[in-house]
């Protein structure tokens, strides 16, 4: 989506959207573009009642006495009450009305005594629009030019040019790492194997940001059993990738991002049931959420210093594939029982964060994981699990959770729930019991983090994929972590 901005003024032809505060009153722009459509919007939102409510839309299209095609009169919300958030939502319906029209003009008139400030208002909705755009259609070859949307740029008019996009500057390169999120999550899994993951998150090296791949042979060298042992059912070669990121001076902290990247996840000889398996192919959505954050990072040139590690594997069936009943060791020495080889993703997660603490020592891990089917039981799609025995992290992660709509539970960890994943004949087994599969899958992995580390955990298997879409997002992958990150950075990181 081509996005632009212009001076206030009104457009001779095409479509136009004029922004709506609650209240219904239309600003000095929007009155004149009444009176160009001889009044046909002002009495199609009276007759509608339509007063501003944010997200509410009235199209007029084909005016009498305009050579506009469409107007719409998109509504933005209460002043006093307005977030970004909301507006940038109404941007995304707004979408929707405007989805057939080659190219848009969005009016925004100053809107007085808004909790937040026009140039952001401006940025947001263009935020929305461009986010509902996306669409995954590479592989399509046989859909009607009728069926498909024909929006690919609008301009914004507001007094604030400058300031507007300066604001959607920022929006604009975290949403960048949103979309190549998506699309990694969306290719089918014959296409994104680890191999070719690996080569496209290399793509993203320069500009400052350092991206380092590292191969099977290397980590025999390091000892990834746990890993190792995932990947050794697919003829696939596994691969660990480093993302580096130095924003910040050298003795500012580090923060790290691991991403479990099962590329697909068949269950291996613990196979999956036949039905829903294809869901599978976005079982490396972490790996999918880290790769499009350091995108983000690296286009607003964010002042941290940052690392982010891909383990990327592919599990499944085959004559050398992992067995149920299996002793793997870890890169740092833990024994572990594979008592369910589809419980793989915490063992991929074990040694991807033994290598960030042994060679970047970093202050603060956050990992995230598709990790388990609980989550989804638990929370559905409305939430990710927050697991984390450390408050203050806790609350930034959940602070910038809300801020974006990306939203947090905190879900208990404890000794009573590590005990359950002891093993008799190893450190440890994969899988805790019938109960709490969650949380015994983030005691797994907290026993891989070093003592004096802050950690969190965040199982994203409920929010990755959206079989009905969401207001920024149509049907497929969401991007989810992204935006939460970046700004779980941006408020903790840069101040």
């Amino acid at each position: 989506m081509k996005v632009s901005f212009a001076k206030l003024a009104r457009p001779a032809s095409g479509a136009v959207a004029v922004a709506v505060a609650d209240g219904g009153k239309l600003g000095k722009i929007g009155q004149v573009i009444d009176r160009a459509t001889g009044g046909a919007l002002s009495a199609a939102m009276k007759a509608a009642k339509h007063t501003g409510q944010a997200g509410k839309t009235v199209t007029v299209y084909g005016p009498p006495r305009s050579k506009l095609t469409t107007v719409v009169a998109f509504g933005i919300g209460k002043a006093k009450s307005m977030t970004a958030q909301s507006i940038e939502e109404a941007g995304g319906t707004l979408y929707g009305t405007l989805s057939k029209e080659p190219r848009a003009t969005i009016i925004l008139d100053d809107v007085k005594s808004a909790a937040v400030a026009t140039a952001d208002i401006v940025a947001a909705i263009a935020s929305g629009v461009a986010l509902k755009s996306y669409r995954f259609d590479k592989y399509r070859t046989m859909e009607k030019a009728s069926a498909k949307p024909k929006l690919n740029s609008i301009s914004v008019a507001v007094s604030d040019v400058a300031g507007a996009r300066e604001a959607y500057k920022v929006r604009e390169a975290v949403n960048a790492g949103v979309l190549l999120t998506r699309d990694l999550v969306s290719e089918p899994p014959n296409i994104l194997t680890p191999v070719t993951f690996a080569a496209r998150a290399k793509e993203l090296a320069g500009g400052g940001l350092k991206v380092k791949v590292i191969g099977r042979k290397e980590m025999e060298k390091m000892g990834m059993g746990a890993l190792l042992g995932v990947a050794q059912g697919s003829i696939h070669e596994p691969k660990l990738v480093v993302f580096e990121w130095n924003g910040a001076g050298k003795n500012d902290p580090t923060v790290a991002f691991v991403g479990k990247g099962v590329c697909f996840d068949s269950g291996g000889i613990s196979l999956k049931p036949g039905a829903g398996m294809w869901d599978m192919k976005w079982d490396m959505g972490g790996a999918g959420v880290v790769t499009g954050l350091f995108k983000a990072l690296a286009g607003r040139k964010a002042k941290v210093n940052a690392v982010g590690i891909l383990g990327l594997v592919e599990n499944m069936p085959d004559a050398n594939a992992q067995r149920p009943g299996d002793v793997v060791t870890s890169a740092d020495g833990q024994t572990i029982e594979v008592l369910n080889t589809d419980a793989e993703g915490r063992l991929v997660l074990a040694d991807a964060l033994w290598y960030v603490q042994e060679h970047h020592k970093p202050d603060t891990i956050v990992d995230l994981a598709t990790l388990t089917g609980a989550i989804i039981a638990a929370l559905a799609e409305h939430y990710a699990g927050l697991f984390s025995d450390d408050d203050d992290l806790s609350a930034q992660l959940t602070d910038a959770g809300l801020a974006v709509k990306e939203r947090l539970w905190r879900m208990p960890i404890g000794p009573e729930y590590d005990k359950l994943i002891n093993s008799p004949i190893a450190d440890m087994k994969n899988l805790g019991g019938r109960y709490a599969g969650a949380t015994t899958a983030a005691q797994f992995v907290k026993r891989f983090i070093r003592k004096g580390t802050a950690w969190a955990h965040l199982d994203i298997a409920g929010v990755t994929w959206a079989e009905s879409g969401t207001p920024l997002a149509p049907k497929g992958g969401t991007g989810y972590g992204v935006r939460l990150l970046d700004r779980f950075v941006a408020d903790n990181y840069e101040r």
